[in-house]
C-alpha cells in the first residue's frame, strides 16, 4: 500500500531505564537514514534518566497500533494510516516515534487516544514517563531535526517525526 520497502527500514537496539528503575534493552524499526539519529537520541534520553516502560516492535503486537498504545509501547515503524484518514502515517516511513504512548496520549477536544490514556490527558499532573515541551526528550528529538506532537493544536504527546 505504499510503506517503506524492508530495505528502506532498520532496527536498532536502545538502552533505556524503565519504569522499575532498572536498565533494559529495546528494539525500534526506524527508517534506514534515521538509525544513526535514533541511535543518538535514545543516547541522550538513557543520559537524562528518563524512564520508557518498554520498547518492542509493534509486529509484537500484531502491527495493532490500539495494542501497542495500551501496553504503552515505545515503537516506531508501522505500516499504517493516519487514524481517521486514508494518508500514510509516517509511521509507514519509519520516520516517527511513539514514546510511552498510554502516559503520552493524543488528545482532541474531548477524545483521549488511546482511551485509557485519559488519566494521563491532564498534563499539570506531572509523573514519570510523562513528556513536556523543553524536557530532555524533546531536546534530544529537536536536536535532530524531528518535531514533537505535544506542540500541535490538538495534541500528540507521545508522537516524535522527521
Amino acid at each position: 500500500i505504499g510503506c517503506a520497502e524492508p530495505s528502506e527500514l532498520r532496527a536498532v537496539n536502545v538502552t533505556h531505564w524503565g519504569y522499575d528503575g532498572g536498565v533494559h534493552q529495546g528494539r525500534l524499526v526506524v527508517a534506514a537514514a534515521e538509525a544513526d539519529n535514533t541511535v543518538a537520541i535514545f543516547a541522550d534520553i538513557y543520559g537524562a534518566r528518563f524512564p520508557i516502560q518498554q520498547i518492542v516492535p509493534v509486529d509484537r503486537y500484531g502491527a495493532d497500533d490500539q495494542a501497542s498504545m495500551r501496553a504503552n509501547n515505545t515503537s516506531g515503524y508501522n505500516c499504517r494510516t493516519v487514524a481517521g484518514t486514508t494518508t500514510l502515517s509516517n509511521h509507514a516511513f519509519g520516520r516517527a516515534i511513539d514514546i510511552n504512548p498510554l502516559h503520552n496520549p493524543y488528545v482532541k477536544g474531548g477524545t483521549v487516544d488511546p482511551p485509557e490514556g485519559a488519566p494521563w490527558a491532564d498534563r499539570s499532573n506531572r509523573r514519570p514517563g510523562m513528556i513536556y515541551g523543553g524536557d530532555a526528550v524533546v531536546t534530544a528529538f529537536g536536536a535532530r531535526g524531528w518535531r514533537w506532537g505535544g506542540y500541535w493544536s490538538s495534541p500528540d504527546y507521545q508522537h516524535f517525526d522527521k
